[in-house]
């Protein structure tokens, strides 16, 4: 129908029009298919804005929004933050930082990006590359990141929504899920100024396994998510 949700509420008695039907029986079949509602209506609500999705990025969570209130917490005013798999962008365009670079391997994923940025009217600069490697030594106030973290062994066990639709390039992460932040967090060492933030989303069961990469860091914090779950892990550069 494509009218505000008070409107549909407002008008129960409003029959649909015969291309409206037409509409909603394929989006029926592609949800009986298994095709996430999101990548039917390319929309998900992250940190209080729409961001458009497709099957070229993963789906905004909930769970990773924490991330994003971690490092505003802990950086209200960042200077130059690095989004490591920005995907939708839904990350980098929350933090609202001075400068934001965002960094995808995936072009389908960064033509994405580009349009919530220009939907949200935030300048971000994407650059398709694989983690960090484009950034100089010591550029960076922030680092960002929720990485695939999926073990591959876990795939069969996952949702068809999930396993079937979303990019597994976003997903897994070799055979312990551990592959990404393992070549990730030496990298950001790299790039970040000492003293700069390093936030990473966490997967489940992975808590101390990285903490473990990050032994001699500063502030080491890993926080729970709403459901009791470690999920984001920050720490500083010394």
């Amino acid at each position: 129908m494509h009218c505000e949700r008070v409107y549909f509420y407002a008008h129960p008695e409003q029959p649909l029009r015969e291309v409206e039907w037409i509409h909603y029986g394929r989006y029926l079949d592609e949800r009986i298919k298994g095709k996430p509602t999101q990548y039917i209506t390319h929309k998900q609500e992250f940190y209080g804005r729409d961001f458009r999705v497709t099957p070229a990025v993963l789906i905004p969570r909930p769970e990773t929004e924490l991330l994003v209130e971690t490092v505003l917490n802990l950086r209200p005013n960042p200077g130059l933050v690095i989004d490591v798999g920005t995907g939708s962008g839904c990350i980098a365009i929350s933090l609202k930082a001075a400068q934001v670079f965002g960094v995808d391997l995936s072009s389908e994923a960064l033509k994405v990006a580009q349009l919530n940025a220009q939907t949200h009217r935030t300048p971000i600069t994407l650059i398709q590359a694989d983690l960090l490697t484009p950034f100089q030594d010591a550029i960076a106030d922030v680092v960002v990141s929720n990485p695939p973290y999926i073990p591959l062994k876990d795939l069969p066990d996952l949702q068809r929504e999930v396993r079937d639709w979303e990019p597994h390039m976003a997903l897994f992460a070799g055979t312990s899920g551990m592959a990404v932040y393992e070549r990730l967090i030496p990298e950001a060492k790299r790039i970040l100024k000492p003293g700069g933030l390093l936030a990473l989303e966490l997967g489940f069961g992975l808590a101390d396994s990285v903490a473990a990469l990050v032994p001699d860091w500063h502030n080491l914090q890993i926080l729970p998510d709403l459901a009791g779950i470690p999920r984001v892990l920050a720490c500083v550069k010394p």
